[in-house]
């Protein structure tokens, strides 16, 4: 049981259901933009980002989950998006359990100048909405809330194949 454990992170099968829980998140906050019509806010747009990196943690583990590189590679982008992403969300959860004048979030992504991802891919990356507003909710939480616990889940996952796959071989 604990070997399987150990060896997950070797199964091109595991990477790429990383990569697919993630892309069915983006799938999803794609339908309540463009179908449900529910304007995204920039710390919408930056919780997309984060996700979109767990989708390539996920596409680099698959690409060759026996090279230890690139295993390596995927593990940390899948820890830098899902920590970073928690962060966001837990912030974004603030704005709007604790709407101020004084602490508000930015109108326009703070993409580099190099990559304006607002100004590429408008439909995905432009915010149009307010971070304080809760334009949707189930079972009582609202979107971000809702972000911290997906990327909770994140985290937890990445650290229990992450431990695992640092055991020792038993012989």
């Amino acid at each position: 049981m604990l070997s399987t454990l150990k060896n997950l992170s070797r199964q091109r099968w595991a990477w790429l259901l990383l990569a697919a829980s993630a892309f069915t998140l983006e799938l999803c906050a794609l339908y309540f933009q463009h179908i449900m019509k529910l304007e995204p806010c920039v710390m919408c747009v930056y919780e997309r980002v984060t996700m979109i990196g767990i989708v390539f943690a996920g596409l680099i583990g698959a690409a060759a989950p026996q090279n230890m590189l690139i295993r390596l590679s995927g593990f940390l982008v899948w820890a830098v998006s899902a920590v970073w992403g928690l962060l966001l969300a837990i912030e974004h959860t603030d704005y709007q359990m604790n709407p101020s004048p004084f602490a508000t979030c930015d109108f326009l992504p703070n993409f580099p100048s190099w990559a304006p991802l607002h100004e590429w891919l408008p439909w995905l990356f432009n915010p149009t909405g307010d971070c304080a507003d809760i334009v949707w909710q189930f079972l009582g939480y609202s979107m971000p809330q809702w972000l911290i616990v997906s990327f909770g889940i994140y985290c937890a996952l990445f650290l229990f194949v992450a431990l695992t796959a640092l055991l020792p071989d038993r012989k």
